[in-house]
């Protein structure tokens, strides 16, 4: 009698695991189907940046100069902060899908397209100096004032990427993955030609290049407009831009601010790292070879990216619908995942340390100094991996602030004076500045995954509820024209 209950309970704990590996299975093959396309929807967008850098490569390095400073201002200044405040729109937006609370959809990528365009304005005063500024901070005269004609050209892609940041957000919380990944590959191998056309055919040089990207940037934005309106899938959360949107800014902006700062905090610091490398005893070295590592970890980061923004949809349509078990499960799937890409990706990486600086660059000074830095690199790229996936829980949970403040204290408050120790105070030069970036990594990956694992998933369903249930009733009115 015994045994035959210990049997009945060995075989029942054996179906309890093996439903358990069957449910995370489940999950990592949803999450997987996601991510790949929003990895390729997300590398297309960036590469409209690269593809006209290119293209003024050719023109000279005055031109090639100009822009790339131009294209670093811009990035920090202008599409990071419209990058971040966008995020917003993924708790928003992916608790209201799970919730099926479809109008409440329109209404927020609505108000998040109005803000964000307004958004652009004090932006593009600040591009309007910028070749002032950039000589006020000690640039080459003539390089700032290509650069600043550069961005004075790239204005109109501004209002474009406000658009087109708000429509991505929303087709990537109904997991309307297609629309996304057609506009965005079809626009990219349209851009070459236009670029082309524009720069060297009609001879407008770089001014034609910023130009290309503000008409890519709207073309895709145009391509998913026009799919939302005509579309039967975006039928119930269709997008009416109108005054009714307005009345959920202030809850888009509660959000939408320390979403940027998580943001901006962490690509603000990079850009610190490439500017106290000029300040070594040997700044073209060491600016090459952090460039360089900086390039490589950049390219890898869409991948964690693109696996956060599937993750993020998941979690954010599970705490919506009232499923913390389900958003638990995708998180711990998800990390798996991450897991996996940060072995293979930095074994890559190690196994070629030796030829990877030979794709940036034919000093073998460079090369050297490369393959010297690249265990670091491996390491960078490990935290990265997770980190990546854990700000998509982070977004989906609609935990932005706790992310901007944690951004705050492991880059500005550990990581930075570490890096300035190390790579000034010791003499470590640009390995010391990439010890101190990585240590700051390091701890918000830390932070961010312990506040993942004592997170009560039963209590961020019932904030998620309560989120998506405040001034319904007033939204749904509004939304059906009875307010």
């Amino acid at each position: 009698m015994e045994e035959t209950l210990l049997l009945k309970k060995s075989s029942e704990n054996k179906g309890v695991e093996t439903s358990k590996i069957g449910v995370l299975l489940q999950q990592l093959k949803k999450l997987s189907l996601m991510a790949g396309p929003m990895v390729v929807v997300t590398v297309s967008q960036y590469l409209l940046q690269v593809v006209s850098l290119m293209m003024v490569g050719h023109l000279g390095q005055l031109s090639l100069s100009g822009v790339a400073l131009a294209t670093s201002f811009a990035d920090v200044t202008g599409f990071s902060i419209l990058t971040g405040m966008a995020g917003a729109l993924e708790t928003l937006c992916g608790q209201s899908f799970g919730a099926e609370q479809f109008h409440k959809l329109g209404n927020y990528t609505s108000c998040a397209i109005i803000s964000l365009i307004l958004s652009c304005f004090p932006i593009s005063i600040l591009w309007m100096f910028m070749d002032k500024l950039l000589i006020l901070l000690g640039q080459d005269h003539a390089i700032s004032l290509v650069a600043g004609k550069y961005c004075l050209w790239l204005i109109p892609a501004l209002f474009g990427f406000a658009v087109l940041q708000a429509l991505v957000r929303y087709f990537q919380t109904q997991n309307l993955i297609f629309p996304m990944l057609l506009s965005s590959v079809v626009v990219l191998v349209l851009h070459i030609p236009i670029c082309w056309v524009l720069v060297f055919v009609l001879g407008l040089g770089q001014d034609g290049a910023a130009l290309s990207i503000a008409i890519s940037y709207w073309l895709s934005a145009i391509l998913l407009g026009v799919y939302v309106k005509y579309s039967r899938a975006c039928h119930k959360t269709k997008i009416v831009l109108g005054t009714n949107a307005l009345r959920t800014i202030k809850e888009f902006f509660l959000l939408a601010i320390p979403s940027a700062l998580m943001v901006c905090l962490e690509w603000w610091s990079f850009e610190l790292l490439i500017i106290l490398a000029g300040l070594l005893p040997n700044p073209e070295l060491e600016t090459s070879v952090l460039s360089i590592c900086l390039n490589i970890c950049t390219l890898h980061y869409f991948i964690p990216y693109g696996v956060g923004a599937a993750v993020s949809t998941r979690v954010s349509n599970e705490l919506g619908a009232g499923n913390p078990q389900a958003a638990r499960d995708a998180v711990y799937s998800v990390i798996f995942l991450a897991f996996i890409e940060a072995i293979v990706l930095s074994s890559l990486l190690f196994c070629f340390r030796h030829v990877l600086g030979l794709a940036f660059s034919n000093e073998m000074e460079v090369v050297n100094s490369v393959a010297k830095i690249v265990p670091l690199l491996c390491l960078s790229v490990s935290v990265d991996s997770l980190l990546g996936v854990l700000c998509g829980v982070a977004r989906g949970s609609g935990w932005q602030k706790i992310g901007a403040l944690t951004n705050l204290v492991s880059y500005y408050a550990v990581g930075l004076p570490v890096a300035i120790l190390l790579g000034f105070g010791l003499s470590l030069n640009g390995k010391g500045l990439w010890i101190g970036i990585l240590t700051g990594s390091t701890l918000q990956t830390s932070i961010l995954a312990c506040i993942t694992a004592f997170t009560n998933w039963e209590k961020q369903a019932s904030l998620a509820t309560e989120r998506i249930s405040e001034h319904d009733e007033g939204d749904f009115l509004a939304h059906n024209g009875f307010a």
